[in-house]
C-alpha cells in the first residue's frame, strides 16, 4: 500500500518535472552498433543536459532529490520519460525504507565549561524530545555499556550515559541505556577518528544515540572524575517509513538469458542536488540507453537501473537482488555482468576502475568469477586510446554490493569521493594533491557547479564503449557470445512486485 506521503509528492514532483526541459538532440548515429560508433554517440553535451535538468529538479524541490521525496519522484519522471522517447517500456519497483533526515543536531556542554562538542548523530537514532536532553553525565559501572545490567548500582535516570565503542553493536548501547532509565547516550569511539555509526535499524526502545571522537571521549571522562558534568544534546530529525521504487528499463532485443546490467543510484543525500553524487552516473546511463535504442540488433538484452535509497543504505539495489533470490532466481543466474556508475564527474577527479582482478587491492569481499574479465573491458579501452587510469578499490561500497554477494560478476567506474588526491595521481590526471576527490561530498555545494567535464566526457565514452561491446559479446566473461535461438525480441525479465510507470 502506498504511503500517505506518496501521493502527495507525485503530484509536487508532477508540477516540477514541468519546469524542467527534457534533454534532447539530433541522433549522432543511426545505427550505432560499435564502439567507435556508440561512443561518438553518447556526447558530453548530452549527459550534461540531463545533469542540468536533474538541478533544476532539485531547485524546484526544496533543493535536494533525496529518496521519498518530491525532487527524487520528478527525477524519476524525468528518466522514464527520456526513456519512452527513446522507445523503452519502463518498470517501478516498489519497496518501503526508513526515511531520516536530521534537522538540526547539536552536543553542547553546559557546565563546568561552555562550549560546543562535534558529534555525529547515530544512523536511525531515535530523535531527542522538543528542545533536547539536558542532564549530567554518567558513566555506568561497565564502559562498554552493552546491557542493563552493566548500569548496576548507577544512578542513570534520566541523565546521559557516556559508554565505549566495541564488544556489542551500537544498537545494543542505545538499547542498554534506555532500559536502564537513560535519556541519552554518547558514545566514544575506541580509536582515533571520527565515529560514525549506526544503530542498524529503529528501535522505539532505545536511546537518542550520539558518537564522539575517542578523544573526546577521554576529555568528558576526565572531567566527569573531577566532578558533575552536564551536557545538552539535540537530535531534531523526521524518522518514518515511506516508500520509494528503482526504475527499470531493458532493450527489446538480445538473449535474455545472457543479459548486461547496468545501474546508478538515481537519489541524492538530502541535503543538496547530488549532481556528481549520483546525478552524474544516472545522467551517464540514460544517455547510453538513449543512444543503444537506436540499435538495430544486440546479441544480448541490456537492462538499465536506476536505483533508490542509495544513500540510505544501498537499499534499492539490495531490494531488488532479494526480490530476484526469493522469487526468480533463474532470472538472476541469467544476469551476465553487473556494471556500476556512481559518481563519474569528480572536480578533483581520477579515472578509477574498480579493482576485480585485485591487482592494487585485495578485495574484503569475495569476487564472483567473470568480475576481472569485466575490469578488462574498460582497462582495455583506456589502454588503447592512451587514457590513464587506477584502481579503486573493490570494496562492495555502492550499489553492486548485493550483485557480487549474490555471485554475478560486476566492475565498474569512479572518480573519486572523499579520498585525498596524491602526487601520483596528480602527474595522471592533473588536479591538486592532499585535497579530497570531490571537496562538495554529500554537501548542497554538490550542484551543477561541481562537475568536471574532461571527467564526465572520458567515462561517458567508457560506459558507452562497454555497453555495446558486452551487449554483442560477453566470451570473454562466461563464454557466451552468440544470438538466442529465436531472433524474435525476448520477454522482459524483470523481479515480480514492478508497475508499468
Amino acid at each position: 500500500m502506498r504511503s500517505r506521503t506518496a501521493a502527495a509528492t507525485a503530484a509536487a514532483a508532477s508540477a516540477a518535472l514541468a519546469l524542467t526541459t527534457l534533454a534532447s538532440s539530433p541522433a549522432q548515429a543511426d545505427n550505432p552498433n560499435n564502439s567507435k560508433k556508440m561512443t561518438r554517440a553518447v556526447t558530453v553535451d548530452n549527459v550534461h543536459d540531463h545533469l542540468e535538468a536533474f538541478q533544476e529538479i532539485a531547485d524546484a524541490n526544496d533543493g535536494n532529490r533525496g529518496a521519498g521525496t518530491s525532487g527524487y519522484e520528478a527525477s524519476a519522471q524525468y528518466v522514464e520519460k527520456t526513456l519512452r522517447d527513446a522507445g523503452y517500456t519502463t518498470e517501478r519497483q516498489y519497496f518501503d525504507f526508513i526515511y531520516e533526515e536530521t534537522h538540526a543536531a547539536s552536543l553542547d556542554e553546559i557546565s563546568p565549561e561552555a562550549r560546543s562538542v562535534e558529534h555525529v548523530p547515530m544512523s536511525y537514532s531515535q530523535p531527542t524530545p522538543a528542545g533536547g536532553v539536558t542532564a549530567e553525565l554518567v558513566a555506568p559501572s561497565n564502559p562498554l555499556g552493552c546491557t542493563a545490567d552493566a548500569y548496576a548500582g548507577v544512578d542513570v535516570a534520566g541523565k546521559i550515559a557516556v559508554v565505549s565503542r566495541g564488544e556489542c553493536a551500537f544498537g545494543d548501547k542505545a538499547a542498554a541505556a534506555d532500559a536502564a532509565g537513560a535519556a541519552a547516550v554518547i558514545v566514544y569511539n575506541n580509536a582515533p577518528g571520527a565515529l560514525n555509526g549506526t544503530l542498524g535499524g529503529v528501535n522505539p526502545d532505545s536511546a537518542p544515540a550520539t558518537g564522539v571522537t575517542q578523544e573526546e571521549g577521554q576529555t568528558i571522562l576526565d572531567k566527569m572524575s573531577a566532578g558533575p558534568v552536564t551536557m545538552k544534546l539535540v537530535i531534531d530529525k523526521t524518522l518514518e517509513e515511506r516508500e520509494t521504487f528503482n526504475v527499470l528499463a531493458e532493450t527489446d532485443t538480445g538473449r535474455d538469458d545472457n543479459v548486461v546490467m547496468l545501474g546508478a543510484h538515481l537519489d541524492g543525500v538530502h541535503d543538496g542536488a547530488g549532481i556528481n553524487d549520483n546525478g552524474s552516473g544516472s545522467a551517464g546511463i540514460l544517455e547510453t540507453a538513449v543512444q543503444l535504442g537506436k540499435v538495430n540488433k544486440l546479441n544480448n538484452k541490456v537492462r538499465f537501473a536506476w536505483w533508490g535509497a542509495e544513500e540510505l543504505g544501498l537499499i534499492g539495489s539490495d531490494h531488488y537482488v532479494a526480490d530476484l533470490q526469493a522469487n526468480d532466481p533463474a532470472a538472476l543466474d541469467d544476469i551476465a555482468t553487473y556494471l556500476n556508475f556512481d559518481m563519474i564527474g569528480s572536480p578533483n577527479h581520477i579515472i578509477g576502475v574498480y579493482d576485480a582482478d585485485e591487482s592494487t587491492y585485495e578485495a574484503p569481499v569475495e569476487v564472483p568469477a567473470g568480475s576481472a574479465a569485466t575490469e578488462k573491458v574498460f582497462t582495455d579501452y583506456f589502454d588503447k586510446g592512451n587514457q590513464a587510469w587506477v584502481d579503486t578499490e573493490f570494496s562492495g561500497r555502492s550499489d553492486y554490493s548485493a550483485f557480487i554477494a549474490a555471485g554475478v560478476p560486476a566492475s565498474g567506474l569512479f572518480t573519486g569521493a572523499d579520498g585525498v588526491k596524491t602526487p601520483e595521481e596528480v602527474e595522471k590526471f592533473g588536479g591538486e594533491a592532499g585535497v579530497i576527490y570531490d571537496p562538495n561530498y554529500h554537501t548542497p555545494a554538490d550542484d551543477i557547479t561541481n562537475i568536471n567535464m574532461d571527467a564526465l566526457d572520458i567515462m561517458s565514452d567508457a560506459i558507452a564503449h562497454a555497453t555495446i561491446t558486452l551487449a554483442q559479446s560477453t566470451k570473454d566473461i562466461n563464454g557466451k557470445s552468440s544470438r538466442g535461438k529465436s531472433g524474435k525480441p525476448a520477454p522482459t525479465v524483470l523481479p515480480e512486485g514492478v508497475d508499468a510507470a
